[in-house]
């Protein structure tokens, strides 16, 4: 009798466990729609209003689209040449996200695979430079800039950029925890170089995280607005940031519409960027982290 008692509790007990996970998954589910929904809707009332007027803006938000988008963007064009900072944006973000992700990765072979004098404090000095604003070097930056000549050129937005503190610590911790140092024992030993190694072992290797990098560093560069506008004096020179801060200030202002339309033209392609790309690094480091 004791035993028919215990085989009829075990169905009833699984069918409880079954429950709570149904509604757990559900609840969570449920979270994950409603902060979806909270993230998308700034964005969504950013393009809608992009083609709304002026007036209609003002009375309340609609679902809806409007039918002003081309005298938006006419209006628009008028003050800025909105695409040719466009143009500036990406030539910088790109330079910077290039050049940032193979010296950062370069650098961070350097630190997770030789041993050198010192090495520890240069570790622990770039850990230090990543807690330092760079708004406090803001001036410094300009006078060394205007005594090398360098003002109103790419060259102070791309050149500095070029070995990030951060992604080289990113790097190097995920490097130390991959890379196995007989592959390095066997690459030697077929006669490889130092460089040849670093580009045919250690940089496929860290390929994931240098992905993973690259897209926050190209958002991070086509965000940055305060020193471009400290070292470009030329319009036509000026990134989207900057551009959209003088539209902010022009009488464009008084027109919505062409605001939004600005904004939208300046943050959709990074929000597509960001959305077709993220899924292509998620699967690289999963890979990677198979592989290692």
């Amino acid at each position: 009798m004791k035993t028919e008692k215990k085989s009829l509790n075990v169905p009833v007990k699984k069918q409880g466990v079954k429950k709570k996970r149904s509604f757990s998954r559900k609840a969570i589910y449920t979270l994950l729609i409603l902060l979806t929904i909270i993230s998308i809707v700034p964005f969504y009332m950013m393009i809608i209003n992009a083609t709304r007027e002026n007036q209609d803006i003002l009375g309340g938000f609609s679902f809806l689209p409007g039918s002003a988008l081309i005298e938006n963007y006419r209006t628009m064009m008028d003050y800025v040449n909105i695409w040719n900072g466009f143009k500036n944006s990406l030539i910088v973000s790109v330079s910077v996200t290039v050049l940032s992700g193979y010296f950062s990765a370069l650098t961070a072979f350097g630190f997770a695979v030789y041993e050198f004098k010192g090495k520890n404090l240069l570790f622990i000095f770039m850990l230090l430079m990543m807690m330092v604003p760079g708004q406090l070097g803001l001036i410094g930056f300009y006078e060394l800039n205007n005594a090398i000549g360098t003002l109103d050129t790419y060259i102070p937005l791309i050149v500095p950029a070029i070995a990030s503190p951060f992604v080289v610590f990113f790097l190097r911790q995920y490097l130390s925890t991959t890379l196995h140092p007989s592959l390095l024992e066997a690459a030697r030993m077929d006669g490889a170089g130092e460089l040849k190694i670093f580009h045919t072992v250690a940089l496929p290797i860290m390929m994931p995280a240098v992905a993973t990098m690259s897209i926050f560093t190209f958002i991070g560069s086509w965000n940055n607005y305060i020193v471009p506008l400290v070292v470009l004096f030329s319009p036509e020179k000026y990134t989207l940031p900057v551009l959209m801060g003088f539209l902010k200030g022009s009488q464009v202002a008084t027109n919505l519409g062409s605001m939004y339309l600005g904004i939208a033209i300046s943050v959709v392609p990074i929000m597509v960027a960001f959305l077709f790309f993220s899924k292509y690094i998620i699967s690289s480091i999963s890979a990677g982290s198979i592989k290692g």
